[in-house]
């Protein structure tokens, strides 16, 4: 799509946006029909880097409100295919068929990606998985089995999504950053990351890990709390080696009860041990 078609297309979801319910309902299928088309293609993106940014992302909130429309005009139809389990959704939602020519393997076992959901090539999808629409996963990249990659996530490069793993999905607010895991990371199993919280280059999430767009997160190595601001959401820096936590309450009766909440905390940062430990295996692709 060409800058200039880019733009077009921004005008029309904006300008439909803002006429919601009363807008022409075949002109915004057809607005939206072109949106998924270049979500899939990944040449439109709903956040996308941006070095001027606080998070060093931008959101792209036009696509969100694309997104939306797409589920507000749409109409619930049968999807269930000849001896497929029987599945119900919007026709404006279909599911995505890459093909093979694409490079992805989607292996068998009951995975699903919307159409609308960028799969770059390389990446492997293991059963079951689910990437919603708006998301982007980059070149491989391996979601494992009862992983979730949430609405307009952003995944990069190389990025290892473990099993259980959760990415959360920011859809509304429109102008709220995705959750975004940029390249390199791993995010080990039954890990939860939401809420627009930001997962830098390399840096290694451990199993059981939940981070939120409010948590703090403890760094031992610098001797800091890094916290979200009112610019920017939270950042794990590159290369942190992220582990979960505890902290003791100190108010009320929390000493008393003996209470502590979790909290993540930063144990070290990436070095020659540990990106072998978190290589991907090339044997698998």
């Amino acid at each position: 799509m060409t800058e200039t078609g880019q733009a077009r297309l921004e005008a029309e979801i904006t300008g439909f946006a803002r006429q919601g319910a009363a807008a022409d309902r075949e002109a915004v299928r057809a607005a939206f029909a072109r949106l998924r088309e270049a979500l899939s293609a990944g040449v439109i993106r709903a956040a996308e880097p941006d070095p001027s940014a606080p998070a060093g992302w931008r959101v792209n909130a036009w696509v969100k409100q694309g997104i939306l429309l797409g589920f507000k005009f749409g109409e619930t139809v049968d999807f269930s295919g000849t001896g497929a389990l029987p599945f119900y959704d919007k026709d404006t939602l279909p599911l995505k068929r890459p093909g093979v020519a694409a490079g992805v393997r989607i292996v068998p076992g009951g995975s699903s990606v919307r159409e609308g959901a960028y799969i770059g090539p390389g990446v492997i999808c293991m059963p079951p998985m689910f990437v919603n629409i708006g998301a982007y996963v980059g070149p491989d990249s391996l979601i494992d089995s009862h992983a979730l990659v949430g609405s307009c996530a952003q995944i990069g490069a190389r990025v290892h999504v473990s099993a259980g793993a959760q990415i959360g999905g920011v859809i509304e607010p429109v102008g709220a950053l995705p959750v975004i895991i940029e390249d390199d990371a791993l995010v080990g199993g039954n890990t939860g990351v939401y809420e627009g919280a930001v997962v830098k280059a390399r840096a290694v999430i451990a199993a059981g890990t939940v981070l939120t767009g409010s948590t703090p997160v403890y760094d031992l190595v610098h001797g800091r709390v890094i916290r979200p601001s009112a610019d920017a959401p939270l950042i794990v820096p590159e290369g942190a080696v992220v582990v979960p936590g505890a902290r003791a309450v100190t108010g009320g009766l929390g000493p008393q009860w003996g209470l502590s909440l979790a909290t993540p905390v930063i144990v070290k940062y990436r070095d020659s041990r540990t990106d072998t430990r978190t290589e991907l295996e090339a044997w698998i692709r």
